[in-house]
């Protein structure tokens, strides 16, 4: 649910809760929107399923656990860059701004 002028909360969240009802909003609205982070999640699953197959020791699953993790925070942030990038040149194209996403969707490639 994007912000618009219907959300009047000018107040800081007073609840955990409520933080935490955001945050699983903007991840649904980052796997609603993005298509790379869909692929990213479906690959991750299967490389989750995978250890299982491989019967990985605790140290590897802790590794992989990482990579997994690590590849979905860093496209969740890539996608916020993509977006206030988008909100600054009102959808147009501006260098600058091709170098951030292109910074940022590298970040996620490493």
């Amino acid at each position: 649910m994007p912000m618009d002028l219907k959300d009047k909360n000018v107040e800081k969240n007073k609840h955990f809760l409520m933080s935490v009802e955001f945050a699983v909003q903007g991840v649904k609205t980052v796997f609603e929107e993005e298509r790379n982070m869909r692929k990213h999640v479906a690959f991750g699953i299967l490389a989750l399923f995978m250890g299982v197959i491989f019967q990985l020791d605790r140290i590897e699953w802790l590794w992989l656990l990482l990579a997994v993790f690590l590849v979905w925070i860093v496209e969740i942030i890539n996608t916020v860059f993509e977006n206030v990038v988008d909100m600054f040149t009102d959808f147009h194209f501006h260098p600058i701004g091709k170098k951030i996403k292109d910074m940022a969707a590298g970040a996620v490639l490493v």
